[in-house]
């Protein structure tokens, strides 16, 4: 009678209902019984004992930069090996269905720190379609392990339509021609079953390449009468705007949320980058909620993003994205391609000089809390460095400042000093509120971007685990069936996903998870070269203990660390399509 058979486990059926103890029957791809009473395993292919362990929906990740990876490994197992069973392309206006590669490499390369000659090379091979139906019926006929659903990027069909150094160039706007076939594109994506489309004001994410290195996205130059007009398809047709505001300009955060209301229409679903306890600004985390209360209460539909687990960020060297926000340490990653130069500029005193009053200046919005003594330093070939801060190494070194202390270690050693820190949801009782919000979406994990950079693969996994201890505790602040929800069915409801849900008829993408290894392994990362991407060592989690089985469309494709015969060969995912 069954395909496969989940046995014995705690259901959650991913609309925050009570969980119970049943047995799950899956049937050509769909849930087909959830019975207290053993199902017959006559015949079944699969049965996995889930006894003592919890059986919940795949989660969805709904922000993602797989969009090059998923052209030269459709498995994305680093996601689906976590109990990620969807995930959404297409983020901060960056996707791959009109750019061509020269463009793809310029667009992610720096921005999302995606080699550029690797986003060249996977578009040029892969790409046969031009149009988002062939985009989407491309994807769908890959290997997939995941399911996937796409935004359509708004610096994508800009450049695609208007050139990218013309749609990178201030003084110049679209012509009515170059305007009406941005809305075609957005049209027709929708029209595919895109969720969307994705649009950045962010004026820290800068090109890579030689011909408009270190402008910003093209989706930052489009005028209000742009936008407005993109917005308006997104409005009739009910899909949502992934939007990124400049945190410089508090402006553009404001107008992006008040775009999600309507007058006389219906409201926008919007979603913004990205509600954080950020250590620079304390006073912001209350903001991010209260904003979104309004919106809402004046009829708006209006979501944040958020990362439920603190934002620890590794870098090697001066090769982080956070220094993009100031002028000096943006001018260091310019020099990324001239090292002899950058090596030059960083040595005068001249740039320190810049570098230290960027550095001193503390008020204002930003990401980074610029705080050499909350930078602690993990690899070197100088041993004595190892487990201090930059500002411990320079008051060891005679009272030098925290700058000239971080600049000349990486003077000397370049990319072989590696270091990280937090820089934002470091206070557990704010990430305990932040994720009862209602206002806020789960999510943001940049999964398959900053390779170098953060590992978020398993989130999920890493609030699950919050909710439980609370609750061990005798503290909680919300139950674990909520939690689910939240990770889960919320998601695929609000952007009209067939995802999320465990109950009968619903498609079968399940999770087993063993709540005894929901511990501190979580908190660890390790390292994984990449052979698509030149053995490139990134950064992953591996809790190979905690994800006992993963099922997509039904099918059995991951558990215990080990991936199940045709992962990464035979299709298990689709390509999703929005209600």
């Amino acid at each position: 009678m069954y395909d496969s058979i989940i046995s014995g486990g705690t259901w959650f059926d991913g609309t925050g209902a009570p969980s119970a103890v049943r047995n799950v029957g899956i049937r050509d791809g769909r849930v087909a019984a959830v019975s207290a009473e053993p199902l017959d395993e006559s015949g079944c292919r699969t049965v996995v004992d889930a006894t003592g362990k919890w059986v919940i929906p795949g989660m969805l990740d709904i922000h993602t930069h797989y969009d090059v990876e998923v052209l030269l490994d459709p498995s994305l197992s680093e996601s689906v090996r976590h109990g990620v069973t969807t995930v959404l392309l297409g983020s901060c206006s960056l996707s791959t269905v009109h750019a061509d590669a020269e463009t793809a490499g310029d667009l992610f390369g720096r921005v999302e720190a995606i080699p550029r000659r690797h986003v060249i090379e996977a578009v040029d091979g892969v790409k046969t379609w031009h149009s988002a139906h062939d985009y989407a019926a491309a994807l769908d006929a890959m290997p997939l392990g995941p399911n996937v659903a796409a935004f359509l990027g708004h610096s994508d069909i800009r450049a695609a339509e208007m050139g990218l150094d013309r749609a990178t160039r201030p003084e110049v706007k679209p012509t009515a021609g170059e305007l009406a076939a941005m809305r075609r594109h957005l049209a027709e994506a929708l029209d595919a079953g895109f969720v969307g489309m994705s649009s950045q004001q962010l004026l820290f994410d800068k090109l890579d390449g030689d011909t408009c290195r270190s402008r910003t996205l093209p989706s930052t130059y489009a005028t209000m009468r742009e936008r407005h007009q993109l917005n308006s398809i997104l409005r009739r047709r009910g899909r949502a705007l992934q939007g990124g505001p400049d945190v410089a300009h508090p402006q553009s955060l404001i107008a992006m949320a008040l775009s999600s209301l309507g007058v006389g229409q219906p409201p926008l679903k919007v979603s913004l980058l990205s509600a954080a306890d950020i250590k620079a600004i304390p006073l912001v985390a209350h903001v991010f909620p209260a904003l979104a209360r309004v919106i809402d209460a004046l009829g708006g539909d209006f979501r944040f993003q958020h990362l439920p687990v603190p934002f620890e960020v590794y870098a090697d060297g001066i090769d982080l994205v956070i220094f993009e926000e100031f002028g000096s340490g943006a001018a260091a990653l310019h020099l990324a391609e001239q090292l002899d130069e950058r090596q030059r500029m960083l040595r005068s005193e001249s740039y320190r000089r810049q570098f230290r009053k960027d550095y001193d200046r503390k008020f204002g919005p930003r990401v980074w809390h610029r705080d050499f003594f909350d930078a602690e330093i993990v690899e070197c070939p100088d041993p004595s460095v190892i487990g201090k801060t930059f500002g411990q190494v320079g008051m060891a070194r005679g009272g030098v400042h925290p700058v000239d202390a971080f600049l000349d270690l990486v003077v000397e050693y370049g990319t072989k000093v590696r270091w990280r820190t937090t820089i934002s949801n470091h206070r557990p009782r704010v990430l305990d509120r932040f994720a009862t919000d209602p206002g806020m979406q789960l999510g943001f994990s940049d999964a398959g971007a900053h390779l170098r950079n953060m590992a978020f693969y398993n989130f999920g996994l890493r609030l699950l685990r919050r909710v439980r201890d609370a609750q061990r505790a005798g503290q909680p602040f919300m139950t674990v069936e909520h939690a689910v929800h939240r990770l889960t069915g919320e998601l695929a409801d609000w952007y009209g996903l067939d995802a999320g849900h465990l109950r009968v008829g619903d498609r079968a993408d399940a999770v087993v998870i063993d709540p005894a290894a929901l511990d501190a392994r979580l908190e660890r990362y390790t390292e994984q070269t990449v052979p698509y991407y030149g053995n490139l060592s990134r950064m992953v989690n591996r809790n190979d203990e905690t994800v006992s089985a993963v099922f997509v469309g039904g099918d059995y494709v991951f558990g215990d660390g080990a991936a199940a015969s045709g992962f990464g060969t035979q299709r298990f995912g689709r390509f999703l399509t929005a209600a």
